[in-house]
């Protein structure tokens, strides 16, 4: 069994332990992890880019799905920063999948001591400066059984965490911090460390690193030492009424509009207090709310990239042997899985997937799909709108529209694709088969490519 098969079976099912054990037998061959080709490499990636398609596509709990990929690019981190590549598969099932309807307390921890977070924000490489001057002077070993590495060579203070841990995670950008809370925050989380990135990525409270002093955060005294230090950091910023807000406005802003209404987002704010960040309750108050099922929340969402192509798979019941041309569609239209650069994570509005090119994009994947000419994807496409069609594509519109979009559609997208009936591809014989017959997969992929369908 090659490297890459064997890391779809740890992306989609085993254990930290056994994924631990999987990058200790890697880390004893000639080179360790280090030898494996940029080939071998990219397949990792690819292979867990397949894994979130296929859930996405056939999981039986859309919610949990679409709460994963919220808190994923919530919690971003970039899959191709060198060793995160490795980090991300646990990082995503087991600090985030664990946690997507649970406490957001235990959210952020689970995040804050992951590899992948500690490597992918610099956390890793933090350290009080003093503390090298003290190791010289009094050298402290590590934890006994422990595989740390010396401290290395004299480094300082990484703010990257703290700054994204308050401006992204909790508080918001204007969620009332200043930059010497950022510090103070970046001094609260030095130790937080991985014990061997390469042979046991795991996470691991470096004391020796730590800065022992007293730190005031939003003005409250941090006054814990040691790990306690950190972890009051996130107690502080969990209970905020910033966080309560900031966090109940992304949601809202994922699950109804871009601009959600004020009144609802102020609603799951004191739901996420009362409850103490009870991310279902939050929830609850959402869905439960008129806002929710109002009119002007009706297709009031742009569909990213990688709901656009999992939802029009879902929606053919398309039979999917292979994932990864899925993906490759999704990276096309614009939104590589996994690989966000930036901290902020991909945009949640729509005005950042609405150009002249996507729609052209979108549109070929549609017809791609439906005309089945998408590697590894079958679609049976008479089986949904029916097989009496015949040489009539005003009924073959008329059945599309009502199986896919329940038959709203505007007046302006109706003309269109009226229109577009007339056209040469739409009506027309085999050549072993002079009888002519609608194309109805093309006119599917129209429709599945007007303006309706990329909305939800």
């Amino acid at each position: 069994m090659s490297d890459s098969e064997r890391l779809v079976i740890v992306a989609s099912a085993l254990s930290v332990a056994d994924y631990q054990k999987h990058l200790e037998d890697l880390a004893k061959q000639p080179g360790g992890t280090r030898s494996l080709s940029f080939k071998t490499l990219n397949e990792i990636v690819n292979n867990v880019m397949e894994v979130k398609m296929i859930r996405a596509v056939y999981s039986d709990r859309q919610l949990a799905e679409q709460l994963a990929d919220f808190w994923f690019n919530h919690f971003n981190v970039y899959i191709y920063k060198d060793l995160d590549r490795w980090y991300v598969i646990p990082y995503e099932r087991d600090a985030i999948r664990p946690h997507v309807l649970g406490k957001f307390r235990d959210l952020l921890e689970a995040t804050a001591k992951s590899p992948a977070m500690l490597f992918y924000l610099d956390n890793v490489s933090s350290a009080d400066p003093r503390s090298f001057d003290r190791l010289k002077q009094h050298p402290v070993p590590a934890r006994p059984g422990v595989k740390l590495p010396p401290p290395g060579p004299k480094r300082g203070l990484n703010e990257n965490y703290g700054r994204e841990l308050m401006e992204l995670h909790t508080l918001g950008v204007d969620g009332g911090y200043t930059q010497q809370d950022v510090i103070e925050v970046a001094r609260a989380f030095t130790g937080w460390t991985i014990e061997s990135p390469r042979d046991h990525p795991t996470f691991y409270f470096d004391e020796r690193l730590h800065d022992p002093d007293p730190k005031r955060v939003l003005g409250k005294r941090i006054k814990g030492g040691g790990i306690k230090d950190a972890e009051q950091v996130l107690d502080l910023l969990a209970k905020n009424q910033h966080t309560a807000r900031h966090i109940s406005l992304q949601l809202a802003q994922h699950f109804v509009s871009d601009d959600p209404p004020a009144a609802l987002v102020a609603r799951m704010a004191k739901t996420y207090e009362k409850s103490k960040g009870d991310i279902r309750a939050v929830m609850t108050t959402m869905i439960y709310s008129p806002e929710f099922w109002s009119r002007a929340a009706f297709r009031a969402k742009v569909k990213t990239p990688f709901e656009l192509v999992a939802s029009t798979v879902r929606a053919l019941g398309a039979d999917m042997d292979q994932a990864l041309p899925m993906a490759q569609w999704v990276a096309q239209i614009g939104e590589p899985l996994y690989q966000c650069v930036p901290p902020t994570g991909y945009s949640d509005k729509g005005v950042s997937w609405i150009s002249t090119g996507a729609l052209v994009n979108r549109m070929n994947f549609a017809i791609a799909l439906t005309s089945n000419k998408i590697r590894g994807s079958q679609v049976d496409v008479n089986s949904l709108v029916g097989t009496d069609i015949g040489a009539n594509p005003q009924l073959a519109l008329d059945r599309v529209e009502t199986a896919f979009l329940a038959g709203q559609v505007s007046d302006s997208t109706r003309a269109t694709l009226q229109k577009e009936t007339t056209d040469p591809q739409i009506l027309g014989a085999k050549l072993d088969d002079p009888v002519k017959q609608v194309n109805v997969g093309l006119i599917t992929g129209l429709v599945l490519g007007s303006p309706e369908f990329q909305k939800r």
